[in-house]
C-alpha cells in the first residue's frame, strides 16, 4: 500500500525524479528551425510519431519552409510529401489554409498568442501550447497528449480523459515556470515506461510513490 504525500510535496517529488531521469530542461523531439516549421511539424504529429514526422519534414522543409511558400502549394503537392503520415489529406488542407491565414492576417509571421493560434485551421490548445513553449519560450498552458493523459491519471494528478480538464488540473498543481517541463517529462515517461498498453512499474523512477504502481513498497521494520 502506497502512502500518499501531501499534494505540493508529491508534485515536487515527481518533477525532481523525472528531471533526474530525463534531464532538467527537455525539448520537443520534433525538428524545426523557425516557428512556422514548428507549427507544421506539430500539426503533422497527430496520430504519427515524432520520428516519422522528422523523416518527412527533413525533406519537406528543404523545399518549403515559410508560410508564403506553403500558401502557394496545391493540396495534392503537399500530400505527396506527407502521405506516409496518418490523416495526411486533412493535415494538408489545414496546413495550407493556416499558411494563407497567416499571410493574410499576420504578415507571414506565426502568431505568438494562444487566442490567435487556436483560430488557425486544425490548431487546438495542444498544438498551440507546443508552438508557444518551443518556438517562443512562452507558457500559456500545458500541452496534453495521449501520454500525458495516461500518466497524469495513473499518478493521481488528474481524474479525467478530457485534455482541457487535465491541463487545468496540472496548471493548478505545478508552478508556471515548470509547465513546459511538466508536459515533456510526462510524455517521456509515457513513451518509455508508463505506456498506455503496459506500465513497466519495475523500472519506473516513481514506482514507490505512484498510487497505480504494481511494485509493492517495502516497509522496513
Amino acid at each position: 500500500m502506497h502512502e500518499p504525500k501531501p499534494a505540493k510535496r508529491f508534485e515536487a517529488e515527481v518533477l525532481s525524479r523525472l528531471k533526474a531521469r530525463y534531464g532538467d530542461s527537455m525539448k520537443s523531439a520534433l525538428e524545426y528551425s523557425n516557428p512556422w516549421e514548428m507549427l507544421v511539424a506539430t500539426m503533422l504529429s497527430a496520430q504519427s510519431t515524432d520520428r516519422q514526422v522528422n523523416k518527412v519534414t527533413r525533406e519537406l522543409f528543404r523545399r518549403y519552409n515559410t508560410p508564403n511558400q506553403f500558401a502557394r502549394l496545391k493540396p495534392q503537392t503537399l500530400q505527396r510529401h506527407i502521405n506516409s503520415l496518418g490523416l495526411y489529406r486533412n493535415k494538408s488542407k489545414n496546413i495550407i489554409a493556416s499558411a494563407k491565414m497567416i499571410m493574410h492576417l499576420y504578415g507571414g509571421n506565426v502568431p505568438d498568442r494562444m487566442d490567435e493560434l487556436v483560430k488557425l485551421p486544425g490548431v487546438g490548445r495542444k498544438t498551440a501550447n507546443v508552438v508557444l513553449s518551443e518556438a517562443f519560450s512562452a507558457s500559456e498552458g500545458i500541452a496534453i497528449d495521449t501520454h500525458c493523459i495516461t500518466v497524469a491519471n495513473r499518478l493521481g494528478l488528474a481524474n479525467s480523459k478530457d485534455p482541457e480538464k487535465i491541463e487545468r488540473k496540472l496548471m493548478e498543481k505545478f508552478p508556471k515556470k515548470e509547465w513546459r517541463n511538466v508536459s515533456n517529462l510526462l510524455i517521456a515517461l509515457g513513451r518509455d515506461t508508463c505506456t498506455a498498453r503496459i506500465k513497466h512499474c519495475e523500472r519506473c523512477v516513481l514506482n514507490d510513490i505512484c498510487p497505480s504502481s504494481s511494485v509493492k513498497k517495502v516497509v522496513k521494520r
